[in-house]
């Protein structure tokens, strides 16, 4: 049906052609696993503080966010709650994720250049296992965090089943932002710093620090942050138990398929030229 369609329409086509890259790299998992556990044993071998890096942006992020909050508190003249810690709390540990998988995806290929260079598989593999990576020291931090929302005495509610899906929506955003930043880092070495600067202020324009609800209808631009919509639900379903704005996060979901495709087919256009350019 695929094929159908992309006889008629080129964003068809790319789909259909993203479809049959994707099934080709299926061949390739055992490598995938391998390179991704690599990449995990490179970053704490002879490490000091070993698991706790995995946690040590998240602590930072959600002090500066408590303090960010606490200063709010003060100037309304109203009391820092537990929820807004919890709040904080929650959307600090996938930004964090968010951060690291881009910064690294970023430098990915430059990094593993003797292998792009003399061995011939999909050169996609080694963005996706810096995210899968990531992955793993989100799973530490949840498991941090896990024990805070304990102590805060956050609660349970069956809002919770929407967890897993916002998260694999951020992952398949981080994939794809991924695999194109990675290929254009090949290309315009200036791209890895202007990255840095996105990741650096991105804060500051997505709601980690604070909530939508802040700001009144100003707030709702805020959401057109594709990030926005998947960090507020999570917020809203762990912490406020109830659904997150569904509108909201099916944009969130089109922003990261769309990025996820077109990432993936510039990234498989773009490969040829990766020799000469790395």
């Amino acid at each position: 049906m695929l094929e159908r369609c992309a006889s008629q329409d080129p964003v068809w086509e790319a789909v259909a052609a993203v479809r049959r890259e994707l099934v080709e790299l299926t061949k390739y998992k055992e490598l995938l696993y391998v390179i991704t556990y690599r990449d995990i044993r490179v970053r704490y071998k002879q490490s000091v503080m070993g698991f706790l890096w995995a946690i040590l942006m998240p602590i930072l992020i959600v002090a500066s966010g408590v303090i960010v909050r606490y200063g709010y508190a003060l100037v309304s003249h109203s009391q820092l709650k537990t929820g807004d810690i919890a709040s904080v709390a929650i959307k600090s540990v996938p930004w964090a994720f968010i951060v690291s998988s881009i910064r690294f995806t970023c430098n990915s290929l430059f990094g593993n250049r003797d292998l792009v260079v003399k061995i011939y598989f999909p050169k996609e593999i080694f963005p996706m296992a810096a995210v899968l990576a990531c992955l793993f020291d989100l799973f530490v931090a949840s498991a941090a965090l896990l024990i805070l929302l304990v102590v805060l005495r956050v609660g349970w509610s069956v809002y919770l089943l929407w967890v897993p899906f916002l998260l694999a929506v951020i992952v398949l955003f981080c994939i794809g932002v991924g695999l194109l930043v990675s290929a254009a880092s090949l290309f315009f070495r200036d791209v890895r710093y202007i990255v840095e600067v996105f990741l650096t202020f991105g804060i500051f324009f997505t709601p980690v620090f604070f909530d939508v609800r802040m700001f009144g209808p100003i707030g709702r631009w805020l959401l057109l942050n594709p990030v926005a919509p998947l960090l507020d639900g999570l917020s809203t379903c762990v912490v406020r138990h109830a659904s997150p704005d569904i509108a909201w996060v099916a944009y969130s979901v089109m922003f990261s398929v769309l990025a996820f495709v077109t990432g993936f087919s510039l990234f498989k256009h773009l490969e040829p030229a990766f020799a000469e350019s790395i």
